[in-house]
C-alpha cells in the first residue's frame, strides 16, 4: 500500500510543474480574454448621437439625413424620405396609395396616430367584387381600376409637415424630384421584382413606359428615369396637396379612372380627408407601447398578444424555443379569430378596442392555451371582447437629437398595387380595395378571412396590418419599429419589440432573428429557416403544423438609450439602409 501512496505522492511532486504551467496559463487567458471578448452582441446597430433615419432604400435612408442634417426635425426627415421613396422603392413607396404615421412630439409628449388610410370611392358596394352567382371574381380586387381606393399619402405627408414639421414642402420634397427627373441604377432587388411582377406591369402601356426597355423589364444597373413623376412631385411641391386631389394631377387620375370603367371622382379626391386618431396604448413588463388604433389592426392585436403573453417567463424559456414559439402561436391564433369578427373602420363599425386590450380579456384567452399542446384552428372561435369595454408596403423610422420620433408605414398593398400607372402622372395606383372582405369568410390575396365589419362601402377605410410602434420606457422614447409584409406585420413587429424586451437582443440581433407567424386561418405555423430540426419536431410533437416559407417582413428599427441612436435595416431586404450622425 506504502508503495502505492508514494507512487501517487511522487508523481503528485513531478506533475506540480506541469499543473503550475496550465493554472498559470488559464489565468493568463482569463485575464486576456476581455481584450477579444468585449460584448455577447452577434451583430452591431448603427449608431448616431445627433439623429438616425431607418428605410427599406439607401438613396431614401440619404435624403432623410441631409434634411435632420441641415437643422431638420424627424418629421421633416420623415416627409422627405415618405417622397424619396415614391421613387427609389417603386413597387412599396408611393403617393399613390396611403397608409399610417406615429409620431411622439418631444415639446408635449404628446402621441399623434395619423391615418391617411386609402378610402373606398363614393361609388363603391358591398358586392362590387362578386359575380351574379355571388361568388367573388378573381382578380377583380386586385388587377383592374375597380381595385384602386382614393389614395392618402399626399394629404397625409402634407398634413403632418404643416402641422409637426419646420421646413417648407418644396424643400422637402425637391430630393424626390431630383431623383425621379435624373434616375438611380436598379438594384438586383428591384430587378428582381420587376421580372417577377412582369404580366403585372406588361398589361398597362403607361407602366411599361416607366419599367420597360425593348420589351422587357429593366435589368440590374439600368437607369430608372421618372420624368412624369418627377413633373407630379414638383407640382405638390409649389401647389401642396391640392395640385393631387383638386388640380392636373388628379384631374389626369379621375380620366383614368373614366377611361378604364374606374370608380374613382374629381368629387372623391377633393373630399378626401386625414385624421388624427389616439393611439391605442398597452404596457409589457415596464414598457408603454403606443401603436395604431383602427382601422390599422395592428396596435389593438401586438398589445392583446402582448397581454397574454406577459404572463409567462419567455426569457428564461429563451429565444425561439419549442415552448416560447408555442406560447407566441397560441396568441397569434386567438388575436387573428378576433381581428377576423370585430376589426374595421371605427367611422363605421363598433370596433370593441379597449375590450381587445383589456388585461381581464387577455385572461380569459390564456386560461383556454394549453402550454403543451396546440389547439386546432377549428376550435378557435371569436372571443367575446365587449364585456370588458370599460391593419406591397414599406416602414421608415426617424429620430432627431429633440426627441421627436416618427414611424411610419404605408403601402400600395401588393408589389406595385394594381400595377397601373395614371398616365402623364408617372403615379402607381394602389390596389387597396381587396383589403376589405370582398365577401365574408373568403380569404383576401394575404389569406386573411374577415366580416362584415370591413365589409366594402362607400367612403370607408378598408382594414390593415399596417403597425408603426413606439415602446417608451418612463414616458421617453425607447424604440420605433415597423415593417411591411401584409398579414405578417402584426407578428413581425411585436417579435421585434419581444426580441429586444425580454430576450436582450440589440435592433440589429432583433432583426435577423428568425420569425414565426400565425394568423388562425389556414391552421399553419409559418416558420421562416434558421429555427433547429428539433425544435420543429418538438413542436410538431405539440401538435402544431409547421411550414417552413420564404422571409417575413423587413422591419427598420431605432433605439434610444444612454444618449445615442442605435438602428439597424432587416438584411431580409439588401437595399435597406440605417444611417445616422
Amino acid at each position: 500500500m506504502w508503495k502505492i501512496k508514494g507512487f501517487i505522492k511522487s508523481t503528485c511532486i513531478a506533475l506540480l510543474p506541469l499543473y503550475t504551467f496550465f493554472a498559470f496559463a488559464q489565468a493568463q487567458t482569463a485575464a486576456q480574454a476581455p481584450r477579444y471578448d468585449l460584448t455577447y452582441d452577434i451583430i452591431s446597430p448603427v449608431m448616431g448621437r445627433n439623429g438616425m433615419v431607418a428605410s427599406e432604400q439607401a438613396l431614401a435612408s440619404r435624403v432623410g439625413l441631409d434634411i435632420l442634417q441641415r437643422g431638420g426635425n424627424a418629421v421633416d426627415a420623415a416627409v422627405a424620405v415618405g417622397f424619396a421613396l415614391a421613387v427609389v422603392l417603386p413597387n412599396a413607396g408611393n403617393i399613390g396609395g396611403g397608409g399610417f404615421m406615429m409620431i411622439h412630439d418631444a415639446k408635449t409628449g404628446k402621441n399623434v396616430a395619423l391615418d391617411f388610410r386609402e378610402m373606398a370611392p363614393a361609388k363603391a358596394s358591398r358586392d362590387m367584387y362578386l359575380d351574379g352567382q355571388g361568388n367573388v371574381v378573381p382578380g377583380r380586387s386586385l388587377h383592374t381600376h375597380l381595385a384602386v381606393g382614393v389614395p392618402g399619402t399626399v394629404a397625409g405627408l402634407a398634413h403632418a409637415l404643416q402641422k409637426y414639421g419646420t421646413m417648407k414642402l418644396s424643400d422637402v420634397i425637391a430630393p424626390a424630384v431630383e431623383l425621379a427627373e435624373t434616375g438611380y441604377p436598379v438594384s438586383p432587388g428591384l430587378a428582381l421584382i420587376l421580372a417577377e411582377e412582369r404580366a403585372h406591369l406588361g398589361q398597362w402601356e403607361s407602366s411599361k413606359a416607366i419599367f420597360f426597355k425593348d420589351g422587357r423589364p429593366l435589368q440590374a444597373g439600368e437607369r430608372l428615369v421618372q420624368k412624369d413623376l418627377a413633373r407630379s412631385l414638383e407640382l405638390i411641391g409649389k401647389q401642396g396637396p391640392a395640385a393631387f386631389y383638386e388640380g392636373e394631377i388628379g384631374q389626369k387620375i379621375v380620366a383614368e379612372m373614366a377611361q378604364h370603367q374606374g370608380l374613382i371622382t374629381s368629387a372623391d379626391l377633393k373630399n378626401y380627408k386625414v385624421i388624427e386618431r389616439e393611439p391605442v396604448v398597452g404596457n409589457y413588463r415596464g414598457y408603454q407601447v403606443v401603436s395604431m388604433p383602427p382601422p390599422s389592426s395592428g396596435g389593438v392585436h401586438i398589445i392583446q398578444m402582448m397581454n397574454i403573453l406577459e404572463r409567462y417567463p419567455l426569457q428564461q424559456y429563451g429565444a425561439n424555443s419549442a415552448q416560447t414559439i408555442h406560447l407566441k402561436a397560441e396568441a397569434m391564433k386567438r388575436a387573428y379569430a378576433d381581428r377576423a369578427e370585430y376589426l374595421g373602420d371605427p367611422d363605421f363599425t363598433k370596433v370593441p378596442v379597449k375590450g381587445l386590450t383589456s388585461r381581464a380579456y387577455a385572461d380569459e384567452l390564456a386560461q383556454k392555451i394549453d402550454p403543451e399542446r396546440a389547439t386546432p384552428s377549428s376550435d378557435i372561435k371569436p372571443g367575446k371582447p365587449l364585456p370588458h369595454e370599460s391593419d406591397q408596403t414599406t416602414h421608415f423610422s426617424v429620430a432627431d437629437e429633440k426627441g421627436n420620433l416618427v414611424a411610419a408605414t404605408y403601402t400600395l398593398n401588393l408589389n406595385f398595387g394594381s400595377g397601373i400607372v395614371a398616365a402623364g402622372t408617372g403615379i402607381m395606383l394602389n390596389n387597396e380595395m381587396d383589403d376589405f372582405s370582398a365577401k365574408p369568410g373568403v380569404p383576401n390575396a394575404f389569406g386573411l378571412v374577415g366580416g362584415d365589419a370591413n365589409a366594402v362601402g362607400p367612403g370607408k377605410r378598408p382594414l390593415s396590418s399596417m403597425s408603426p410602434t413606439f415602446v417608451l420606457k418612463d414616458g421617453k422614447p425607447f424604440l420605433a419599429t415597423g415593417s411591411p409584409g401584409g398579414s405578417r406585420i402584426i407578428t413581425t413587429t411585436m417579435q421585434t419589440i419581444l426580441n429586444v424586451i425580454d430576450h436582450d437582443m440589440n435592433v440589429a440581433e432583433a432583426a435577423v432573428t428568425p420569425r414565426i407567424h400565425h394568423q388562425w386561418a389556414p391552421d399553419q405555423l409559418r416558420i421562416e429557416k434558421g429555427i433547429s430540426a428539433d425544435t420543429l419536431r418538438i413542436l410538431q410533437n405539440m401538435g402544431q403544423t409547421i411550414s417552413v416559407q420564404p422571409a417575413m417582413g423587413r422591419t427598420q428599427t431605432i433605439q434610444i438609450k444612454d444618449g445615442a441612436f442605435y438602428g439597424y435595416s432587416d438584411p431580409r431586404n439588401p437595399d435597406g439602409r440605417t444611417l445616422g450622425f
